[in-house]
């Protein structure tokens, strides 16, 4: 089951589907660096991903 509504283009994801679909239960996204505020997506990254 896909997430709907979320889209990923880490094609060397395991949970990556055709479509750029992600096929994880659900998805964790910090900050680098920790904390709780960005001000920019470049400064945030995706916890869920996980090498194929």
């Amino acid at each position: 089951m896909t997430l709907p509504g979320v889209k990923c283009k880490v094609q060397s994801c395991k949970y990556w589907k055709q479509g750029e679909q992600c096929d994880a239960s659900a998805i964790e996204v910090n900050v680098d660096g920790g904390g709780m505020s960005a001000r920019q997506s470049e400064q945030t990254n995706c916890h869920t991903f996980m090498p194929k």
